[in-house]
């Protein structure tokens, strides 16, 4: 993993007054993105994404997204429609790492409950995100917290399906401090079929911090990679909410 972008900062920016320059976190392995946040109708939550608003069969990154600025992606994702399950996103990988971004503003101690659905079809081989060399996994959904300065005290929960980490591991990244991974599934017993998730990202914040978020949730970044392992991976993600306990 690598980089989270200057979004973060001139997120932090727009509160003090400071236009930070430069990629704050080029280290972090989410770049970002693009504005977006809305409360689709029902003020007990907010919708991410649903993918419905997308034409299926469109490729690459999705509109309302903003890709990487490092490395060499290749954004091998596609939308795909309502197959029983509701729209969704494609996302595959081949040696690579695609990382896709969104910038939303979510007080989680109104919203603290996130939900997604995602199926898995491929893991990458020997992918464990306690390790530097194998931190590849197919299902990745990111949350970030900005706090200035960005590089040295944002915060970044990563809830992942590994391939070998235990489910409930909480392990911080090997290769940057700022994120934290939680481990949600792991290992093939459930590959093939879709598995709806529920997080209190609020609790898991207190949980890995020891204390209150003091920020809003000001990312949320989907990604995919099997670069480490030089393997493949294949992964569907659907509607992504915050809702309200």
């Amino acid at each position: 993993m690598s980089g989270l972008d200057e979004i973060l900062e001139q997120s932090i920016a727009s509160h003090t007054g400071r236009m930070v320059l430069g990629r704050a976190l080029a280290a972090i392995g989410l770049t970002v993105l693009a504005m977006a946040s809305a409360l689709a109708g029902d003020p007990a939550q907010i919708v991410v994404e649903d993918w419905s608003r997308l034409v299926p069969g469109t490729t690459g990154i999705p509109d309302g997204w903003t890709g990487q600025t490092w490395g060499t992606p290749r954004y091998d994702f596609t939308v795909v429609g309502d197959d029983g399950a509701g729209a969704a996103l494609r996302l595959r990988s081949r040696d690579d790492n695609s990382t896709i971004s969104k910038e939303v503003r979510v007080d989680t101690r109104r919203f603290p409950i996130l939900t997604w659905r995602w199926k898995m079809v491929t893991l990458p081989r020997g992918g464990d995100a306690r390790r530097r060399e194998t931190d590849d996994q197919a299902g990745q959904l990111y949350v970030a917290f900005p706090r200035f300065p960005a590089a040295l005290r944002s915060r970044i929960i990563g809830y992942v399906w590994d391939t070998t980490a235990p489910v409930g591991t909480v392990v911080q990244s090997a290769n940057v401090r700022a994120v934290t991974y939680v481990v949600v599934r792991s290992g093939t017993a459930e590959v093939g079929r879709w598995v709806a998730e529920t997080r209190d990202v609020h609790a898991d914040y207190r949980g890995i911090y020891g204390e209150e978020p003091a920020e809003e949730v000001r990312v949320v970044s989907v990604a995919i990679d099997s670069n480490d392992t030089r393997s493949s991976a294949e992964a569907y993600i659907g509607a992504i909410r915050f809702r309200a306990r």
